[in-house]
């Protein structure tokens, strides 16, 4: 099987790998993740920031068959129980190409959105561990016992500890492939990195009594702290974007609203099953959950856009026409959370002088990342560095830079409010804003515009 892909060329998938991809391509589960993006919303503000779930799962397959055919370059030192062996190929080449099967639309903000909402990963378990889905069927086909298999290397326990962390860790296939693939499409360089010459450093050691993957001396570092400001810079420049916080925080108010409808009995005419149950408070099935995409959501919103309740419908409209909130940089540091409380107070005052509700129109949004967080005490978790005549060691350690940033956590809180209201309450505000932070809150003039 060969395709094209937009980040890595010629994807090929050969031999028992491509009978693997072939069968689970065919499964309806897998095809939904083509009305999936990736990032969301993001793309109401990188315009080519278009590409799907499904891209992404087939490149995440082909990172993992390039870093399985290193690892058989380099496995000869181990013990015969520990080299790869084609069965677990096999569930390796399956759990990257189905790890993202349960994620919703609108990407990780729809995981918030569902009162009492589960995490995408625990959708993915069941999607494959369910015998009705035609994930499942296709996997028990493939080997008997492989959905369970694939769905525990997806949890980081499988027979070879290595893979499950290539699969599910700090650096993993996902990740590999996500930094370089939303970095090209929205147009930025902030995640690219040389993946080539991190897959090629890659080498086996030993910490904490367990073989694990490491990076091979010092020719290994650079690319693998790329790879972690690559993430960094993603973060605040992409993923935190604050227009993109500004358009979820319009999709919250959405989702409020219509919770508070169908609670009431006053449900607009099309709400699908999911989310109804989820707002009265019951269990979502699977088969409703994976009715839900972008397209359905946005056909929602189209329709919900000529409701008869005023605010479902002027939000509704707002997301479709991209007219979005304001964010205004609140600070950081001592007594934060109090001035934090207090200008959002003034922001709900003054919104609701205007006629609208505070609730669906103001939100304090604390975006926040760790750039590189490292496992503390001992265990075979995190990476390793392995450098000649030297002790194994932790990425952290044996990095200058990510020592520096090794469990520092960094926060954009911002104040999320109505753009016709920013001036009154900016005025209002006075000194509660982060006068640090004296361009932060500048319009957005266009699509793109990213000053």
């Amino acid at each position: 099987m060969l395709l094209r892909d937009a980040v890595h060329g010629l994807v090929a998938f050969e031999g028992d790998v491509e009978r693997v991809v072939a069968r689970l391509l065919a499964t309806r589960e897998v095809q939904r993740l083509r009305r999936v993006r990736q990032l969301g919303l993001t793309a109401l503000v990188f315009p080519g920031a278009e590409h799907t779930r499904f891209a992404h799962a087939i490149g995440a397959t082909h990172v993992m068959v390039r870093l399985l055919a290193r690892v058989r370059q380099v496995e000869g030192a181990l013990d015969v129980a520990e080299r790869l062996d084609d069965e677990a190929e096999r569930d390796a080449v399956a759990a990257a190409l189905l790890h993202d099967l349960g994620h919703g639309p609108f990407s990780h903000l729809f995981e918030e959105l569902l009162p009492g909402g589960v995490a995408h990963e625990s959708w993915t378990y069941r999607v494959i561990e369910d015998d009705a889905t035609e994930v499942h069927r296709a996997l028990e086909g493939l080997s008997k016992g492989m959905a369970g298999r694939v769905a525990g290397l997806l949890r980081g326990r499988y027979r070879l500890g290595y893979l499950a962390r290539a699969v599910a860790g700090a650096l993993d296939v996902d990740r590999a492939d996500y930094l370089l693939r939303d970095s090209q499409m929205t147009g930025v360089g902030y995640g690219l990195y040389d993946l080539d010459w991190l897959l090629r450093s890659f080498t086996f050691g030993e910490a904490a009594g367990q073989t694990v993957l490491a990076v091979e001396g010092r020719k290994g570092l650079p690319p693998i702290e790329a790879f972690f400001l690559g993430r960094h810079n993603m973060y605040q420049q992409v993923y935190h974007h604050k227009a993109t916080r500004g358009a979820e925080a319009v999709v919250r108010g959405i989702f409020t609203r219509l919770g508070e409808l169908v609670r009431d009995g006053r449900a607009p005419e099309r709400v699908p099953l999911a989310l109804a149950a989820a707002a009265r408070g019951e269990t979502v099935s699977l088969g409703d959950y994976l009715r839900l995409d972008d397209a359905e959501l946005w056909s929602c919103f189209a329709s919900w856009a000529d409701e008869s309740d005023a605010e479902l419908a002027s939000l509704a409209d707002a997301i479709r026409a991209r007219r979005l909130p304001k964010t205004l940089p609140l600070p950081q540091g001592a007594g934060e959370r109090e001035r934090w409380k207090a200008a959002e107070g003034v922001a709900r005052r003054i919104v609701r002088e205007a006629g609208l509700r505070d609730d669906l129109h103001v939100r304090v949004d604390v975006a926040e990342t760790v750039p590189y967080e490292e496992p503390v005490g001992p265990g075979p978790e995190g990476l390793w560095v392995v450098i000649r005549h030297r002790p194994i060691q932790r990425l952290g350690d044996a990095s200058f830079v990510l020592r520096q940033l090794r469990g520092k956590r960094v926060r954009r809180p911002r104040l999320v409010v109505p753009a016709a209201l920013r001036g009154d309450i900016v005025r209002g505000l006075g000194g509660l804003l982060d006068p640090c932070e004296p361009g932060a809150d500048e319009d957005l003039l266009v699509e793109g515009d990213l000053r």
